[in-house]
């Protein structure tokens, strides 16, 4: 039996995958993160026939994996640069659809995937959803830097830019700093709530230190994210061009829509 945020997960991707991968999208890039099995085995609920045509990109390792252990089609991201769907995971998501990733280290090939998709999706449990980022995901930002410059940008997050707890991530079962699939360091880059009223900026600032290579922060990218909780699934969509953010609340496997507002 699951447990009741196991099942808020397998609800969020089992929705997200039935609203959003489709017969037509062959192209298809799977993320990393806690919910994304749950993504990958409602697409092989597809069936064989579906999926005998389609290619699935990773952004890591662990979604590498699950693509063969399910028996896809594994495809890369240097042999097809524009997917029609990625479905990826999220540390914390703001009203805005804003995310923080990156606390699996994943966040570069994870951005790559996202920015190369004709739609991005993100899926995740109810406790991911916050108004602003910062709000549940203590960590920070997280920074990936090259090793020679990771002192340099340390540094500079805390003295420049205001985040005086930022911190080089450290490896739990080995000696010494997280390296990422890029052979990268990660710094998770606490910032206050004022500071991530603007994640936009905050990214922009922080990508501008050379030395960086990608940060955790994933704004006006997602069309939809959807969290589950034990009965219902959230589903929140930004219109961009009218800066609104509609949210619904739906019955899960195709249910019955509830209530809608603005």
């Amino acid at each position: 039996t699951l447990s009741p945020i196991e099942s808020s997960k397998r609800l969020a991707a089992y929705t997200a995958v039935d609203h959003h991968i489709k017969p037509e999208h062959t192209l298809i890039g799977i993320g990393s993160g806690s919910t994304v099995p749950y993504v990958v085995e409602r697409i092989v609920q597809q069936g064989v026939e579906a999926n005998k045509n389609r290619v699935f990109v990773p952004t890591g390792f662990q979604s590498k994996q699950l693509i063969v252990d399910a028996g896809l089609n594994l495809g890369d991201i240097d042999e097809y640069p524009s997917i029609d769907v990625t479905v990826d995971g999220a540390d914390e998501v703001d009203s805005n659809l804003n995310c923080i990733k990156g606390g699996g280290a994943c966040h570069l090939r994870e951005k790559v995937l996202a920015e190369a998709a004709k739609t991005f999706i993100v899926v995740a449990d109810f406790r991911k959803n916050s108004e602003y980022l910062g709000t549940t995901w203590a960590p920070g930002v997280p920074v990936e830097v090259v090793p020679f410059a990771y002192a340099k940008v340390l540094r500079q997050l805390k003295e420049v830019l205001g985040s005086p707890n930022a911190a080089l991530r450290m490896a739990v079962k080995k000696a010494g700093p997280v390296v990422t699939d890029n052979g990268n360091f990660v710094i998770d880059a606490p910032f206050n709530r004022e500071k991530m009223h603007d994640p936009t900026k905050v990214l922009t600032q922080i990508k501008l230190l050379t030395g960086v290579v990608e940060v955790g922060l994933f704004c006006g990218m997602a069309k939809a994210a959807y969290f589950g909780n034990q009965v219902l699934v959230f589903f929140d969509s930004v219109n961009v061009l009218a800066n609104t953010r509609i949210r619904t609340e739906l019955l899960p496997f195709g249910g019955r829509m509830g209530r809608q507002r603005k």
